[in-house]
């Protein structure tokens, strides 16, 4: 196999902070992402590659073990497995199995001779390791997880198509069994874990399930009441206002809020607090009218 620089694929030095590599990582995924080169091989291609970078470097095990191991990173514990064993041959005073000047350079051959079955004997003895776990981020918009839905992700050159569940929230973790990195020696797959980055592109604030918005009401609605239209995440609707209504007063719409994760048909609250607008430019009739009002009272 190849090495594959991440570092120059993120454009990074192997100096790079953690959040060099998150930032150069969003940087790059939007600008090569699918959805904005449609039918764009390179564009593709490229994305793969960012991709399959920052599951190893955003992942600070996964990373030492590339700096240390390169091309070789995922088989880095079975080298240091091997490695114990060679040297506990040795100081049992058996006969020098391995070659003194074997190096980083040998690492490849080193592995083939442990896991593709030269002899019977290193058959025997070869052991079974789990795949390393994969680590990816997913943006999406808040409007994207009211409803569930289908997205294929690429991950390590491979596309994993997922249902993202209806209201899954900002930073949530989810893992997908079995498809991370390749085991070794017939060994399980590792687990791939998406972090969910949801930003907002709704005038709803959202606090778990229950959704909260402002709505502008005028003097004369909040005064004598009367009926309203709103919008909520699926659709207006009619609410009625209360005669002397104040600002800032609350007002609850009950199952409007936002979908409960992984529960049919169980919704949050909707919040609506009215903020009151006062009439402005005044005719010199209206003037008057309100002075009359104010001796009245």
């Amino acid at each position: 196999m190849a090495f594959i620089d991440y570092y120059k694929i993120l454009g990074l030095s192997k100096n790079a902070s953690e959040q060099d590599i998150k930032k150069a990582y969003r940087k790059l995924a939007r600008k090569y992402h699918p959805d904005l080169n449609p039918n764009d091989k390179v564009a593709e291609k490229k994305f793969k590659e960012i991709n399959e970078a920052n599951e190893v470097l955003s992942n600070p095990e996964n990373r030492k073990k590339y700096d240390q191991y390169g091309k070789d990173w995922q088989h880095a514990e079975a080298f240091e497995n091997a490695k114990k064993q060679q040297q506990q041959y040795r100081s049992s005073g058996g006969s020098q199995q391995y070659s003194e000047s074997f190096n980083e350079s040998d690492f490849s051959d080193f592995f083939e001779s442990m896991f593709g079955g030269r002899s019977s004997r290193q058959q025997g003895r070869s052991v079974k390791f789990r795949g390393q776990d994969f680590n990816a981020e997913l943006q999406l918009n808040l409007s994207d997880v009211y409803k569930t839905h289908k997205r294929t992700l690429t991950v390590n050159n491979k596309n994993i198509r997922i249902t993202i569940p209806a209201g899954i929230e900002n930073g949530q973790v989810i893992k997908i069994k079995g498809h991370g990195g390749k085991g070794v020696n017939g060994g399980p797959n590792g687990d791939l874990y998406i972090t969910f980055t949801i930003i907002n592109n709704t005038n709803f604030k959202r606090d778990k399930n229950n959704l909260y918005t402002t709505i502008n009401l005028d003097l004369y609605k909040a005064l004598l009441g009367g009926d309203v239209t709103i919008d909520t995440f699926d659709g207006k609707v009619k609410l009625m206002v209360k005669p002397e209504t104040q600002n800032g007063t609350q007002v609850k719409l009950k199952g409007k809020g936002f979908p409960v994760y992984k529960k049919d048909n169980e919704f949050g609250d909707l919040y609506i607090t009215y903020n009151i607008t006062l009439p402005t430019r005044l005719s010199s009739k209206e003037k008057d009218l309100f002075n009359e009002l104010a001796k009245l009272r």
